[in-house]
C-alpha cells in the first residue's frame, strides 16, 4: 500500500522506531478479530488507531502489551522480540486508559508508590515528587483517587504511565467521558510526552485524533484499511473532514481500501 509521507515522517524516522508490529492476527472462536496486521511506531510520533468498535483495536493493544498471544505474527519493541524477552521488551512500556482506573482507595501518592515499585523505578520518592508537579497534582498528593474528578483521575493514570520514563506509551480512549476543556487540557499535555516516547493511541474523537497524531490507522474488520496524515486523508478520499472518513470506514469499508 502506497502512503504519503507526513511532514514529520523523515525526522521521525531518523529517531528510531519503537515499535514494529508485524503480519499480526488473532482469532477468536474461529472468526479474524486482527488479521495480518503490519506497522510502525517512532519515537516521538502520536499514531492515531482509529475504527469502530470491533475493528480490533484494543485487542491489538493488548497483545502488544503481552496481556494477549497473538495466533502469528511478531511484535518488537526497541528491536526485542515481546514473545522471547517479554520482561525486556516490555521494561520501557507503559499504559493508561479510562476503564483501567487506580485503585480508589489508595492515594494518589500511595498509588504512585505501588506501581512504582511494581516497575522497579529507582530514586522512587523524587520520581514521585516530579511527576505530581508535572501532572499539577500536588495538592491531590494524599486524596485518595476514588474522590477526585473525572479529570484529576486521568491525569493520575497518565502520571502513573510515565513513572517508568517509557519509550513507548499506549492511551486506549485516554480523554473519553471528559469535558472538552478538560479534555483539550490533557490533550495538550499528551502531546508533550511525545518527546523521547511513541505514543500509540487510540480514539473516537476525530478533533482529538486531528489536533493531536502524527499520523494514523483506520481498521476495518481486522485490517488496516487507510494510514497516513489525519489532516491530508480526508481530502484524498473525498471526505469533508475526519469524521465523514470515520462514518465511511465503519459503514462503507469495501469502497476505501487503497492499493497494494
Amino acid at each position: 500500500m502506497t502512503v504519503a509521507a507526513t511532514p514529520r515522517a523523515p525526522a521521525l524516522a531518523q529517531r528510531g522506531t519503537v515499535l514494529d508490529v508485524q503480519s499480526l492476527s488473532k482469532r477468536y472462536r474461529g472468526q479474524p478479530v486482527v488479521d495480518g496486521v503490519s506497522f510502525s511506531l517512532c519515537r516521538g510520533e502520536v499514531l492515531g488507531l482509529l475504527g469502530p468498535n470491533g475493528a480490533g483495536k484494543t485487542s491489538i493493544i493488548s497483545m502488544v502489551l503481552g496481556l494477549l498471544r497473538p495466533d502469528t505474527g511478531r511484535i518488537l519493541i526497541e528491536g526485542t522480540d515481546l514473545a522471547e524477552h517479554r520482561a525486556q521488551a516490555l521494561a520501557t512500556t507503559n499504559f493508561a486508559a479510562v476503564y483501567a482506573p487506580l485503585p480508589g482507595n489508595l492515594s494518589v501518592r500511595q498509588n504512585l508508590r505501588f506501581f512504582g515499585r511494581l516497575y522497579g523505578v529507582r530514586g522512587l520518592t523524587e520520581r514521585i515528587d516530579e511527576l505530581l508537579e508535572q501532572f499539577e497534582l500536588q495538592h491531590h498528593a494524599d486524596t485518595r483517587c476514588g474522590l477526585l474528578s473525572s479529570g484529576e483521575q486521568t491525569r493520575v493514570s497518565l502520571a502513573k504511565a510515565m513513572l517508568n520514563r517509557p519509550h513507548l506509551l499506549l492511551l486506549d480512549e485516554p480523554t473519553a467521558s471528559l469535558d472538552p476543556a478538560t479534555a483539550r487540557e490533557l490533550r495538550q499535555l499528551i502531546r508533550s510526552l511525545a518527546g523521547d516516547a511513541g505514543i500509540l493511541w487510540t480514539s473516537h474523537n476525530m478533533l482529538e485524533v486531528q489536533a493531536v497524531c502524527d499520523r494514523v490507522l483506520f481498521l476495518s474488520r481486522g485490517q488496516v484499511l487507510l494510514t497516513g496524515d489525519p489532516r491530508l486523508l480526508p481530502a484524498r478520499h473525498g471526505a469533508a473532514d475526519l469524521e465523514e472518513l470515520f462514518v465511511r470506514v465503519a459503514r462503507e469499508p469495501l469502497t476505501l481500501r487503497e492499493p497494494a
